[in-house]
């Protein structure tokens, strides 16, 4: 006979917290599925500094994870030329996510005025057979958090 089910496991649970692998993030010209981890936004309240957070992605080989950084970078520095881009065109309003356990978008964050302020393309090694990864350190005037 089949055993019976009890209320705790037909339905769901009263709470459960939101899991640190449960994230998407939508960056202009960066898939949301080469990005492998992001700190959540930090707010501070001297209007002077800017908020940041760090952004680790695989570097994949199409489409290159590189090449979508540095085409970012260009934007606001052109190294070959020197010429400075506007803000409007090298700041981005980013989309962080936190999904629920059956894949529902529990919690939003916009971030406003997004650039990269630092980029590590990571180390190379004869003897590691691990994946190639980018570090970021993009500033953001601002975060909104939606709900």
């Amino acid at each position: 006979m089949a055993d019976i089910l009890t209320d705790e496991e037909i339905f769901f649970k009263d709470w459960e917290p939101k899991l640190q692998n449960r994230f998407f993030m939508y960056i202009d010209d960066i898939p949301s599925y080469i990005i492998k981890a992001s700190d959540r936004p930090k707010l501070q309240q001297n209007p002077v500094v800017f908020d940041h957070i760090n952004v680790t992605l695989y570097d994949p080989i199409v489409p290159s994870g590189a090449q979508a950084v540095i085409e970012w970078i260009r934007l606001g520095h052109e190294s070959v030329t020197g010429r400075n881009g506007y803000s409007d065109q090298y700041k981005k309003r980013l989309t962080f996510h936190s999904l629920g356990p059956v894949g529902d978008k529990v919690e939003e964050w916009t971030l406003v005025g997004a650039f990269i302020n630092n980029a590590d393309w990571g180390n190379m090694d004869w003897a590691n057979d691990a994946a190639v990864e980018i570090s970021l350190t993009l500033s953001y005037d601002y975060a909104i958090l939606e709900y």
